[in-house]
Protein backbone atom coordinates (compact mmCIF):
# COMPACT_ATOMS: atom_id res chain seq x y z
CA UNK A 1 0.00 0.00 0.00
CA UNK A 2 1.25 3.54 -0.94
CA UNK A 3 2.80 5.72 2.03
CA UNK A 4 0.17 6.70 4.87
CA UNK A 5 1.06 10.16 3.35
CA UNK A 6 -0.11 9.29 0.21
CA UNK A 7 -3.51 8.57 -0.79
CA UNK A 8 -4.04 4.86 -1.95
CA UNK A 9 -5.36 4.65 -5.85
CA UNK A 10 -7.81 2.39 -7.20
CA UNK A 11 -7.96 1.14 -10.39
CA UNK A 12 -10.66 -0.24 -12.12
CA UNK A 13 -10.97 -2.40 -15.49
CA UNK A 14 -13.38 -3.49 -17.90
CA UNK A 15 -13.30 -4.06 -21.47
CA UNK A 16 -14.85 -1.81 -22.79
CA UNK A 17 -15.39 0.40 -19.21
CA UNK A 18 -18.44 1.94 -20.44
CA UNK A 19 -20.36 0.03 -17.29
CA UNK A 20 -19.33 -1.90 -14.19
CA UNK A 21 -15.92 0.44 -14.50
CA UNK A 22 -17.89 3.58 -14.74
CA UNK A 23 -20.13 3.08 -12.39
CA UNK A 24 -17.26 1.56 -9.37
CA UNK A 25 -15.34 4.37 -10.07
CA UNK A 26 -18.52 6.90 -9.57
CA UNK A 27 -19.71 5.04 -6.58
CA UNK A 28 -16.11 5.22 -5.27
CA UNK A 29 -15.19 8.92 -5.46
CA UNK A 30 -19.18 9.58 -4.35
CA UNK A 31 -18.01 7.25 -0.74
CA UNK A 32 -14.84 8.12 -0.23
CA UNK A 33 -14.34 11.29 -1.61
CA UNK A 34 -11.04 12.71 -1.90
CA UNK A 35 -9.31 10.27 0.28
CA UNK A 36 -8.91 7.26 -2.46
CA UNK A 37 -7.54 8.50 -6.15
CA UNK A 38 -9.53 6.47 -8.58
CA UNK A 39 -9.04 5.63 -12.00
CA UNK A 40 -11.13 3.00 -14.56
CA UNK A 41 -10.03 2.12 -17.74
CA UNK A 42 -10.94 -0.60 -20.49
CA UNK A 43 -8.93 -2.30 -23.21
CA UNK A 44 -11.24 -1.87 -25.78
CA UNK A 45 -12.88 1.34 -24.30
CA UNK A 46 -16.47 2.22 -25.88
CA UNK A 47 -17.41 4.74 -27.63
CA UNK A 48 -19.28 6.52 -24.68
CA UNK A 49 -20.91 5.21 -21.14
CA UNK A 50 -23.50 3.20 -21.34
CA UNK A 51 -26.38 4.97 -21.27
CA UNK A 52 -28.38 2.58 -18.46
CA UNK A 53 -25.48 2.92 -16.51
CA UNK A 54 -25.96 6.42 -16.39
CA UNK A 55 -29.65 6.24 -15.54
CA UNK A 56 -29.02 3.69 -12.78
CA UNK A 57 -26.57 6.01 -11.22
CA UNK A 58 -28.63 8.94 -11.45
CA UNK A 59 -31.50 7.34 -10.23
CA UNK A 60 -29.14 7.34 -6.90
CA UNK A 61 -28.19 10.99 -7.11
CA UNK A 62 -24.34 10.39 -8.84
CA UNK A 63 -23.91 11.39 -12.05
CA UNK A 64 -21.38 10.07 -14.46
CA UNK A 65 -23.10 11.52 -18.11
CA UNK A 66 -20.22 13.20 -18.28
CA UNK A 67 -17.59 10.38 -18.15
CA UNK A 68 -15.23 8.77 -21.12
CA UNK A 69 -14.25 5.47 -21.52
CA UNK A 70 -10.56 5.39 -21.41
CA UNK A 71 -7.84 3.11 -22.50
CA UNK A 72 -6.11 1.21 -19.88
CA UNK A 73 -1.63 2.05 -20.45
CA UNK A 74 0.86 -0.26 -18.58
CA UNK A 75 1.70 3.34 -16.49
CA UNK A 76 -1.93 3.63 -15.54
CA UNK A 77 -1.43 -0.35 -13.54
CA UNK A 78 1.91 0.57 -12.23
CA UNK A 79 0.54 3.69 -10.88
CA UNK A 80 -2.15 2.02 -8.74
CA UNK A 81 -2.27 0.34 -5.56
CA UNK A 82 -5.48 -1.62 -6.10
CA UNK A 83 -6.41 -3.05 -9.32
CA UNK A 84 -9.65 -4.57 -9.54
CA UNK A 85 -10.92 -6.26 -12.62
CA UNK A 86 -14.79 -6.61 -13.20
CA UNK A 87 -15.21 -10.65 -14.09
CA UNK A 88 -14.58 -9.65 -17.87
CA UNK A 89 -11.44 -11.96 -18.47
CA UNK A 90 -9.66 -9.20 -19.10
CA UNK A 91 -5.73 -9.17 -19.25
CA UNK A 92 -4.10 -6.30 -16.78
CA UNK A 93 0.02 -6.11 -16.80
CA UNK A 94 1.03 -7.40 -13.09
CA UNK A 95 3.34 -5.88 -11.39
CA UNK A 96 5.44 -6.73 -7.84
CA UNK A 97 3.34 -4.48 -4.73
CA UNK A 98 -0.25 -4.49 -6.38
CA UNK A 99 -3.55 -5.94 -5.32
CA UNK A 100 -5.32 -7.52 -7.54
CA UNK A 101 -9.02 -7.99 -7.39
CA UNK A 102 -11.40 -9.71 -9.84
CA UNK A 103 -15.14 -8.90 -9.28
CA UNK A 104 -17.25 -11.27 -10.95
CA UNK A 105 -20.46 -9.18 -12.01
CA UNK A 106 -22.96 -9.17 -14.97
CA UNK A 107 -22.21 -7.41 -17.90
CA UNK A 108 -24.80 -4.62 -18.22
CA UNK A 109 -24.34 -4.15 -22.12
CA UNK A 110 -27.50 -4.53 -24.02
CA UNK A 111 -29.93 -4.27 -20.64
CA UNK A 112 -32.64 -1.78 -19.54
CA UNK A 113 -31.82 0.06 -16.36
CA UNK A 114 -34.39 -2.36 -14.55
CA UNK A 115 -31.29 -5.06 -14.63
CA UNK A 116 -28.50 -2.80 -14.27
CA UNK A 117 -30.03 -1.43 -10.91
CA UNK A 118 -29.00 -4.57 -8.80
CA UNK A 119 -25.44 -4.63 -10.70
CA UNK A 120 -25.17 -1.29 -9.61
CA UNK A 121 -26.17 -2.31 -6.02
CA UNK A 122 -23.76 -4.88 -6.13
CA UNK A 123 -20.94 -2.80 -7.07
CA UNK A 124 -21.89 -0.21 -4.33
CA UNK A 125 -21.54 -2.96 -1.63
CA UNK A 126 -18.06 -4.26 -3.06
CA UNK A 127 -16.96 -0.61 -3.17
CA UNK A 128 -17.94 0.13 0.75
CA UNK A 129 -16.34 -3.29 1.53
CA UNK A 130 -12.84 -1.73 -0.32
CA UNK A 131 -13.27 1.42 1.44
CA UNK A 132 -13.40 -0.14 4.57
CA UNK A 133 -10.26 -2.22 4.10
CA UNK A 134 -8.11 0.39 2.36
CA UNK A 135 -8.77 4.08 3.52
CA UNK A 136 -11.85 3.58 6.25
CA UNK A 137 -13.27 6.97 7.74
Amino acid sequence: MAESSDKPSVLFVCVHNAGRSQMAAAWLTHLAGDRIEVRSAGSAPAGSVNPAAVAAMAEVGVDISAKVPRILTTDTVRSSDVVITMGCGDACPVFPGKRYLDWNLDDPAGLGVEAVRPIRDEIRSLVEELIAGIAPA
